[in-house]
């Protein structure tokens, strides 16, 4: 039975337990008591686990060390899923301490196994909004990476940043602005577009994208802005109508 099968009395329940039993494998250094759940096939299952290993750590000072030890070992795993939540767990942690835990996105980066590269996305998306000094700064060195899968990957990850301070991402994208490679492209151009539809955020997408020097790509990035005010008409702080008058006003 899985996570979301059960009723929520009972997800709360099992998230306690998954918790206790968590922390009694940190304290105990009994990796086999996280491997457990670092490996179940149920994604929430391993989702409450490493929320649980980013709780410790936040909480318990005097265990961070031995939980760093452990994630570690993980991380060397044969089995893709325990990779992936290591990484998920190291997001956690990167939240409040980036530096303790930038090895583990260097190796994730280059993981054979595509989950585990899209860990590293979700936790540099996170990471990015709730620390974005360091996060940006490590993302920054991977930009102009000779491996398009690389650049795509970091490109995508910065992208929730973006969404309330494009001021802070689009100096990075910017860097990507003649990629020659199409999923590099594209994915610049739908993470341009994601930037761009809350409250303030079209102004400052717009004004910069008018420095740009690669006027195809802005011309895709624009269409993709108008587009998704659409797509998102429900969330966007403007109408698509009025995305299009004020593309029109201030861009030539």
């Amino acid at each position: 039975m899985g996570f979301y099968d059960l009723s929520k009395s009972e997800r709360t329940q099992l998230a306690d337990t998954i918790y206790k039993e968590i922390s009694e494998a940190v304290s105990n250094s009994q990796l086999n008591g996280i491997r457990h759940y670092f490996s179940d096939e149920d994604t929430y299952i391993r989702k409450t686990a490493y929320l649980s290993i980013g709780k410790l750590y936040k909480i318990t000072e005097k265990t961070q060390t031995e939980i760093l030890e452990i994630l570690d070992i993980l991380l060397k795993s044969d089995n893709p899923k325990v990779r992936q939540t290591t990484i998920n767990a190291a997001g956690e942690i990167g939240m409040q301490n980036f530096e303790v835990v930038r090895h583990f996105f260097d190796v994730g980066l280059f993981d054979n196994h595509h989950s585990v590269r899209n860990a590293v996305i979700g936790s540099l998306k996170k990471m990015g909004a709730r620390n974005p000094v360091p996060t940006l700064k490590w993302a920054k060195g991977y930009l102009e990476h000779q491996e398009k899968e690389i650049r795509r990957e970091i490109c995508h990850g910065i992208e929730l940043r973006g969404r309330t301070h494009p001021q802070d991402v689009l100096p990075l994208l910017k860097k990507l602005q003649h990629d020659e490679t199409s999923r590099v492209r594209n994915t610049l151009i739908h993470v341009l577009g994601q930037i761009a539809y809350k409250k303030g955020c079209l102004e400052t997408v717009v004004g910069t994208l008018k420095s740009w020097d690669n006027i195809e790509l802005v011309k895709l990035a624009l269409d993709e802005i108008v587009d998704v005010h659409h797509r998102y008409k429900n969330f966007a702080f403007l109408s698509q109508q009025q995305a299009i008058t004020y593309i029109n006003q201030n861009f030539n």
